[in-house]
This record gives C-alpha cells, structure tokens and sequence, in this order.
C-alpha cells in the first residue's frame, strides 16, 4: 500500500468589492504563520500599554497608586505613629511608678529604666581611655561620610514617584518644561520671595555665574539634583547640609538671560533632566 503524502493546508483572506465581486487583495497563510502573525501583535500591543502605563503620567490613573497626597498622608501616618510609641512608653513608665508607690516599693527612674544590662556590663570592662578613642574614631568617621551625604547606611533606593517633594516656591509657571531647549521650568514670583530647599541635601555649588546670576545646587539622596538661578543673593555657602523646606536664596534678576523676576529651576534625576512640574505644585 502506498503512503499518502500529507500537504500543508492553505487558508486564503480574500477582500472583495461587494458590488462588482472584483477581489481587490488576496492573502495566503497556513495555521502556523497565523498564530505567529497572532503572538506577535499581542506581543507588541502588551508593550505599547506596558510603555504607556510606565513611561507617562497614565500610571496616576491606576486604582490605588500612590500619589503626592497619599505619600503625604503615609509620611504624616509615620510621624504620628513614632510619637503615639513615645507616649505609650512614658505611660507604662508611669503606670509602673504610680504601682511601685501604691505598694510601698522604690519607683524607677528613667536612667534605670533605660538602662541595658549588658551593655553596661561591656562599657565597665573597657578603659576609659579606650572609650574616649573609639568614640573619636567613629565620630570622625560619621563625619567624613555625612559631609557630602555619602554615607549608604539607611540609604533608601525609591523611585523618583515615591519621592515627596517640598515646593521651592510658589508662583506662576512662565516657561514650562521642555528637554531639548529647556530643561528646566521658570516660576514668575515677586521679587525677595524666598526660595526653599525642594528635598534633603547638601550645597556643591553656590556662586555666580554671568549667564545665571547667583546660582545654587543641592546633592539629593536617590542620585537627585536640584538646581536653583537668576537668584538675588544666596542664603548657603557650599558644604552646608540643608533640610527640605530650608530658604536657600531670594528670587531676582540677576544674569544675562534673565528678563524678569522669577526662579529657573531644574531637577535632574540619575543624569537626566525630568520635568518638575510632574511631581511638584508650585
């Protein structure tokens, strides 16, 4: 018996005008050309939404991503929650006293009651000598690590999302954002508005500059930069470490590009120039 010699099956798409019958585009394909030609749109459409929901302001629509007001109210939830464990540990204190003294027993003070027992049994075995010179050691080193915020200890990678950012000023935006010829965003304001700190930082560059009057930049944790120009005068010198929300400047018109009273202000994150105006309210 001879053996039947199986063929590939071809389908045929046929796009017909309706009226005269005339086929007007004809496509051949087989079943395994159909669904790769299938993987791969839904491939690329699975990345375009992935691109979309990632890359631009759409993620903000997302049930239950966080926003500025929400990160807002979780850095004011901690806060709250670190002073409710204080007061419930000054009223345990209490409480404890007040039934040391109702039974006739010596109260505790504070120092007993934060004393460690075995930490105290290591500092007795140790030299005042070798205390003094091991507590130099560290200090300096703290020291030379936190100059200029290098210190990794505590260090916290987040997203620049995740970032809660202090106003530097508030104002009208004159100029918006724009990467190729300005990256940057300028904020009409009066003139001697003070011009704050937008995050936690350290001053590396406080100067003049012909161009941008009185300039100011601060290194941020998370590989930020925040740059402050057209400044009247500045409040910091370079090496000074500053808290968000800190006055850093006086807005002014200082520089050969400055037409007005305002504040050019730049955030750069991880080398790149982002557009404040995403994740700031001025």
């Amino acid at each position: 018996m001879g053996s039947k010699k199986t063929q590939r099956k071809l389908y045929r798409l046929s796009l017909v005008e309706d009226a005269t019958h005339e086929k007007i585009y004809a496509l051949k394909f087989s079943k395994a050309n159909f669904f790769c030609l299938l993987s791969l749109f839904l491939c690329t459409l699975v990345g375009a939404i992935y691109s979309l929901l990632v890359f631009t302001p759409l993620h903000y629509s997302i049930p239950g991503y966080p926003d500025a007001d929400f990160r807002s109210q979780a850095i004011s939830n901690a806060v709250k929650i670190d002073s409710l464990e204080s007061a419930m540990i000054r009223w345990e204190l209490y409480a404890e006293n007040l039934q040391r003294t109702l039974a006739g027993e010596q109260s505790l003070s504070l120092e007993e009651v934060a004393k460690d027992s075995h930490r105290e049994a290591y500092l007795q075995s140790k030299s005042e000598v070798y205390l003094q010179r091991q507590d130099s050691l560290l200090r300096a080193k703290v020291g030379a690590e936190e100059q200029y915020g290098l210190s990794s200890s505590g260090k916290r990678d987040l997203p620049i999302e995740g970032v809660h950012f202090f106003s530097p000023l508030v104002g009208v935006i004159t100029n918006s954002f724009d990467m190729a010829t300005h990256p940057a965003v300028d904020i009409a304001a009066p003139a001697n508005s003070v011009v704050k700190a937008t995050l936690d930082g350290t001053v590396i560059f406080a100067g003049w500059s012909n161009e941008y009057g009185y300039t100011i930049s601060l290194q941020h944790s998370g590989d930020m930069v925040s740059t402050y120009k057209h400044n009247r005068s500045l409040l910091k010198k370079q090496g000074d470490r500053v808290s968000a929300g800190t006055p850093i400047a006086y807005v002014g018109n200082t520089g050969s590009t400055s037409s007005g009273d305002h504040l050019h202000f730049e955030l750069w994150h991880k080398g790149s120039a982002v557009d404040p105006s995403l994740y700031i309210s001025f």
